[in-house]
């Protein structure tokens, strides 16, 4: 069994999980890949012969039989964008804030990792949007797609298309295209409403509009989304999973359901419901404290 741990070098927190998991390879004759980074910036305890470096962490997720993402949700985006077009089992260890796709949280990692050993998991399949722009370039998301206003005050006119039929123009601070598991980030801090994952649909919100009866669309994702830039396109900015594209002065969007996904490992004791509860504090009463 061979794990690839991928974590961001530059924060701090990630060291003393990264040395859990590695402690526990060792103790169980599990063979590790990371990058060369990573190695850099953690070579005291990364120095075993166990451990395989390489270059990219492209490389690293190759060969590997489980992929060990440790951070935040963050760090969770950066793995799905690796992982495509690979289907390799997925475990999210949380050393950031909320963490509702890497829900392990440090003091459980030993006890998931003797799960996955035992494979006594299940794997949630999370699907990504496929974005196209006029020039064929594509881009995925596994969050959303979000277009937004830059270097003005003044809202953008976006234009929704579903299916060729004509939706709605969208005068607003920007606009997201949510998938299920997005529906609790950036969507759901604009009013959008929380999705249950694996839900075949796609989430429309649009962002702070001028008119207050333009609400949040939820849209089946078997179909195409076409989203148009109506002012100048200069004034737009395009991003996915908060990456942005630079575009040209004709922005034209079309958003799909992609072929991609992420399995990501679950436990029998986990379940979306009590993630919700734990994270967002659903039925907190302060007033018993």
């Amino acid at each position: 069994m061979k794990f690839c741990i991928l974590a961001n070098p530059k924060k701090y927190s990630v060291q003393e999980p990264l040395e859990q998991v590695i402690n526990w390879c060792k103790n169980n004759r599990v063979y590790l890949s990371v990058s060369s980074e990573l190695q850099h910036h953690f070579s005291s305890i990364l120095d075993h012969s166990s451990v395989t470096i390489t270059v990219t962490e492209e490389e690293a997720v190759k060969n590997a039989d489980y992929i060990i993402s440790i951070g935040g949700d963050g760090t969770m985006l950066h793995t799905a964008q690796l992982m495509k077009p690979r289907s390799i089992p997925v475990l999210g260890i949380n050393t950031g804030k909320l963490g509702f796709m890497a829900n392990i949280q440090p003091e459980s990692i030993e006890k998931a990792l003797d799960a996955i050993k035992e494979k006594n998991y299940i794997l949630d399949k999370r699907y990504l949007l496929k974005a196209k722009l006029s020039d064929g370039e594509e881009f995925y998301a596994l969050n959303e797609f979000l277009f937004s206003k830059k270097d003005t005050s003044s809202m953008i006119t976006l234009q929704a298309e579903y299916d060729g039929i004509f939706i709605n123009n969208y005068w607003a601070d920007g606009l997201l295209v949510s998938t299920p598991t997005g529906s609790t980030a950036y969507n759901l801090s604009a009013g959008g409403p929380i999705v249950l994952p694996n839900t075949p649909i796609l989430l429309l919100t649009p962002i702070n509009p001028h008119t207050l009866t333009t609400r949040p669309l939820v849209l089946p994702s078997d179909r195409p989304l076409v989203i148009k830039s109506e002012t100048e396109s200069i004034n737009t900015l395009f991003s996915y999973d908060g990456k942005v594209v630079s575009t040209d002065d004709k922005l034209k969007v079309e958003i799909t359901c992609s072929d991609y996904f992420i399995e990501l490992i679950q436990f029998p004791d986990q379940n979306y419901f009590e993630t919700l509860r734990g994270k967002l504090m659903w039925g907190l009463d302060k007033r018993e404290d």
